[in-house]
């Protein structure tokens, strides 16, 4: 059998979250709620939806492999020109598109242990060398980051809110930063989950891209905006950095249906708001709920949280995949006693809750 390249047999292909049809043939269950994704629990605006329904009837050709009308959209809605603008199917891709493009064998790589794993999956793909930095207190440690930065530096990625801890850094931290970080290396700042952060000190990446930094921000419609299954990301950068990626992009990487569904999904800033109130009055929900029953817990500016166990977080997993509950085990992160919640409906968090005291009761132990 052909051997792949060296780099291949580095990589561990990426595990999503249990979809519910794969539980249902497994278990034989049939009520069943995932909160293992991070996806959005109202669904798509209704707006999306009706896009969605309008434009199916294209399907038959092909996308607009610019994105005009979707970028004009995106564009005005950020205050930017569309020349800043990059997109992906899936912010994802986005991220592999700055690998492929700027990170060359021999190169660093510095990103943080524990943060998003797609950024140790591309700097493995493209044979380079990872320096993976310790989090504080499961946060990025933005100094130590940039102490480790090297002439060998290349990118360096930072996820903020981080995935799957759900803790971000601050303005003022992320300033001092970019003072430090070299004209010559390429900071990435993933904010997949920006939209749900609430705290004042969250830092405004947006001018790093105006002064013409080497600075690119990446974005989804997969989390808040609901969109997950038709993968629509974006990266913002200066309009130099923008071109280049787009020469390592694939034709056509964003459906019809994912840009018209993005259109509409960005007029409707009701939903986004209704989103938004719905994952803070689940967030509290359950952190009450942790607290009642002894459970540590990472506060969490994203829409998840990760809960900290005293056993396996596998086998918590398990026990409640048996309830009808889909949790991530994050060991693979390396938290091997941790799982990750996504925060649900009000009905879907007591359904969760209840499967925790019914797991923990199986168990014998307190979690």
């Amino acid at each position: 059998m052909l051997k792949p390249k060296p780099s291949i047999d580095t990589i561990q292909p990426y595990q999503g979250g249990k979809p519910i049809e794969e539980v249902r043939r497994e278990l034989g269950i049939t009520d069943i709620i995932k909160l293992a994704s991070n996806e959005n629990p109202l669904g798509p605006s209704p707006l999306a939806m009706q896009a969605i329904s309008e434009s199916v009837t294209q399907v038959h050709l092909y996308p607009d492999g610019n994105a005009y009308y979707l970028k004009e959209d995106l564009a005005a809605s950020l205050g930017i020109s569309a020349e800043h603008l990059i997109l992906g199917n899936g912010s994802n891709d986005v991220l592999q598109l700055v690998a492929e493009a700027y990170v060359a064998p021999g190169d660093e790589v510095i990103y943080a242990a524990g943060a998003f794993v797609v950024y140790s999956l591309v700097t493995k793909l493209c044979s380079a060398t990872a320096v993976v930095v310790p989090m504080v207190e499961h946060t990025h440690d933005l100094s130590a980051m940039t102490s480790a930065i090297t002439d060998k530096t290349k990118v360096i990625f930072v996820a903020n809110p981080n995935n799957p801890t759900g803790t971000m850094v601050p303005a003022d931290e992320t300033a001092a930063f970019m003072e430090r970080v070299p004209d010559d290396v390429l900071v990435v700042f993933d904010e997949a989950y920006y939209e749900y952060v609430d705290r004042s000190d969250y830092p405004q990446t947006l001018p790093y891209v105006l002064q013409g930094r080497n600075f690119i921000i990446t974005r989804t419609f997969s989390k808040i905006y609901g969109l997950a299954g038709l993968r629509i990301g974006y990266g913002i950068a200066p309009p130099p950095l923008v071109e280049t990626l787009n020469r390592v992009r694939q034709p056509f990487n964003c459906s019809l249906v994912g840009q018209a569904a993005a259109q509409a999904a960005l007029k409707d800033t009701t939903h986004v708001t209704k989103s938004r109130e719905q994952n803070a009055v689940g967030k509290v929900l359950l952190y009450d709920a942790f607290d009642n029953m002894g459970l540590r817990y990472v506060e969490s500016e994203g829409n998840f949280i990760m809960l900290h166990l005293k056993q396996s977080g596998t086998d918590v997993a398990d026990a409640l995949l048996k309830e009808g509950v889909i949790v991530r085990p994050i060991g693979g992160y390396g938290y091997p006693n941790a799982v990750r919640v996504t925060i649900g409906t009000q009905q879907e968090n007591e359904k969760f809750i209840t499967a925790l005291g019914v797991v923990s009761r199986q168990l014998r132990t307190t979690l």
